[in-house]
């Protein structure tokens, strides 16, 4: 195994006719299964590219007790001789593209301790038959075939006792699975997408309690007091517990039996319809890692008992209607990673304790609330991170210069979330996500969380120029600092953030030309400098070119080029210089010639008047007879005015 093989299984193999074990999983093997496989007891060919049918050859390997062709190509049906595999322990086929229905007949394999067929393409019913005589059967996983509908009846007592049930992304009819009650020694139980719906039965509450318990995406109502909490048979309570409640209809408030699940390290119970405040006991959960209640009902302040949560290191709050002021205790999260409280009421200055003391930080989003005050330099204090959102608050002064030393927005370090958080593992990081606006729109970032950098400091009241430090940040991908009162250029030395993939300066007070430097983004997708006091020419080259939607430009009256309709002048073509004394050294020589000019034009007029009279007698004469005339014709216009007026007057 894991030798990078390439090519198909050789046919020399045939000859070694006592082969009973034959690893060749993790490598790159293709081609069909061969039917010559000697005489196995176990054929492991799991994460390899084997496409085709799985071979009828191996209905000949009657003394076959492990078959794992897990992450391959493989299509077609499962045959059904696979059921007169009378050895079978362990049946794996998932992650491949096979379809049709489960055979009936691999309810006869009465030592199978592990069944998989999850990740493929399977339809049709799973029936109690599927299950008659599997007495020894310890997991089971049909987890992502849409198309399969589980269909037991409420009846139905299994042969089995399981420890893993995954069932997510089936259908599952006639309500909650009553089948489960009988499983007492359950460690994993994952329902997920499962098209359950209604209350949880209050038989769940009596059984013990599951380490792994995984009920989202349903439409699941009630109350979380029927949740399974029970210590199993033996007394011992589980090592940790998970609990994926996300995306249903749950509502009420969170209960305080909540806070004795002290093995609890996540609690994800977001996009429900939970309300109350968050109960003081909370500080209880001293396993917990991460707290998850965000699109919620839940309000009041937050409770300084959070802070005595030592180990959390995800905190999200976000989309609910907390107020108040953060408690200061919060600020005892040293493992912080995630803390989440955006769209919220939440007011008051932001913390300078959430620098100085939560520095492991990676995001920070504080998006919607009622911060006001400045943006404090102690926030530099969090090197790590790669996601910092304060916009839509009512934040004053000026982007602290000690921006640019968030080594974690210029060094890649993709795991820095899973690094230092208790009991999690890959497949629990990729159910967690935090929500940007990038490009314009609100992006929702799971898989890829730990790849995003964005910086959102967007509606505020932020004053000042754009610090030069900010373009060192080359890992950036998106930077908004839209609707501000930001002054000053654009930094030249923009063309170094070589990573931004949407970039909004729109509606602030930025002045002079737009950098050329800007021409060498070539991720570029988004960009917005409308609404400004910019001028002259657009830039052109590489990815500006595509940006040809003139509206990103537009309210600014001087900026002239494509995609704009208006053609640049040459003197348009010149650098904009905002300095006074700068402007008049360079117009000096051109202020000169024009009052010379104005000074000859003058002189040539006067004496070409002045000088011709001195000399024409007639002219002089005629000239005084013209206005002599003209005056005349003024008084006895005016007189004819006055005289109406006093008749109009006497009239009267």
């Amino acid at each position: 195994m894991s030798n990078n093989l390439t090519g198909s299984i050789p046919k020399a193999l045939e000859r070694l006719r006592s082969l009973e074990v034959l690893d060749l999983s993790y490598n790159e093997l293709t081609g069909p299964i061969p039917s010559f496989l000697g005489k196995l007891t176990k054929l492991h060919l799991y994460e390899n590219q084997f496409s085709g049918f799985i071979p009828e050859s191996l209905e000949r390997l009657t003394g076959l007790t492990r078959l794992l062709l897990d992450s391959n190509h493989l299509t077609g049906p499962i045959p059904t001789f696979l059921g007169r595999l009378a050895s079978l322990e362990v049946f794996s086929v998932s992650s491949n593209l096979l379809n049709g229905p489960i055979p009936v007949s691999l309810g006869q394999l009465s030592k199978v301790v592990v069944f998989d067929v999850s990740n493929n393409s399977l339809e049709g019913m799973v029936l109690e038959a599927h299950f008659a005589n599997l007495s020894v059967l310890k997991y089971l996983d049909i987890t992502s075939n849409h198309k399969l509908i589980f269909n037991i009846s409420h009846e139905w007592i299994p042969p089995f006792q399981l420890r893993t049930v995954r069932l997510s992304s089936c259908k599952i009819i006639n309500e909650f699975p009553r089948w489960l009650q009988t499983q007492r020694k359950l460690e994993v139980l994952v329902l997920s997408n499962a098209s359950l719906y209604g209350l949880l039965p209050t038989w769940l509450r009596e059984m013990p309690a599951i380490s792994y318990l995984d009920l989202s995406h349903n439409k699941l109502s009630g109350s979380l007091i029927n949740l399974p909490f029970r210590n199993p048979i033996n007394g011992l309570e589980v090592d940790s517990e998970f609990l994926f409640l996300q995306d249903n209809l749950f509502n009420g408030s969170i209960p305080r039996s909540l806070c004795r699940r002290k093995r609890l390290v996540l609690f994800d119970v977001s996009s429900n319809r939970l309300s109350g405040n968050i109960p003081d006991c909370v500080e209880n959960l001293q396993d917990m890692g991460a707290l998850i209640l965000n699109s919620n009902k839940l309000s009041g302040v937050l409770p300084s008992s959070l802070g005595n949560i030592s180990l959390l290191a995800w905190l999200k709050l976000n989309d609910n209607k907390f107020n108040g002021e953060l408690p200061r205790d919060l600020g005892n999260l040293r493992f912080l990673r995630v803390l989440d409280l955006s769209n919220n009421g939440f007011s008051g200055i932001i913390p300078k304790w959430i620098g100085k003391n939560l520095s492991t930080l990676v995001v920070l989003r504080l998006h919607k609330n009622n911060f006001n005050g400045g943006i404090p330099q102690s926030l530099c204090k969090c090197s790590s991170l790669h996601i910092l959102d304060v916009a839509h608050n009512n934040l004053t002064g000026s982007i602290p210069h000690c921006f640019g030393e968030f080594n974690g927005m210029t060094q890649a370090r993709p795991q820095i979330f899973l690094s230092g958080i208790y009991g999690f593992d890959t497949n629990v990081i990729k159910v967690m996500n935090v929500i940007q606006v990038m490009k314009g729109m609100n992006l929702e970032y799971a898989k890829t969380l730990g790849l995003v950098f964005n910086m959102d400091l967007s509606s505020n009241k932020l004053t000042g120029e754009i610090p030069q430090e900010v373009t060192a940040l080359a890992l950036l991908m998106g930077l908004n600092f839209s609707h501000n009162h930001l002054s000053g250029s654009i930094p030249d030395s923009i063309g170094n953030m070589k990573a931004l993939n949407s970039l909004d300066f729109s509606d602030n007070q930025f002045t002079g030309m737009i950098p050329p430097s800007m021409a060498a983004l070539n991720f570029l997708s988004f960009m917005n400098l409308s609404h400004n006091n910019l001028s002259g020419r657009i830039p052109t080259g590489n990815q500006l070119q595509t940006l040809t939607d003139p509206s990103i430009y537009a309210g600014n009256r001087d900026l002239c080029g494509a995609p704009l309709p208006n053609n640049c002048s040459n003197h348009e073509n010149l650098p904009t210089i905002t300095s006074k004394n700068k402007y008049e050294d360079v117009d000096e020589p051109k202020k000169l010639w024009f009052y010379l000019d104005i000074t000859c034009g003058f002189a040539t007029g006067f004496w070409g008047i002045i000088g011709v009279l001195s000399f024409k007698k007639q002219w002089r004469h005629k000239l005084f007879m013209i206005a002599q005339v003209t005056m005349d014709k003024v008084f006895v216009a005016v007189a004819v005015r006055v005289s109406k007026i006093k008749r109009g007057r006497e009239a009267k």
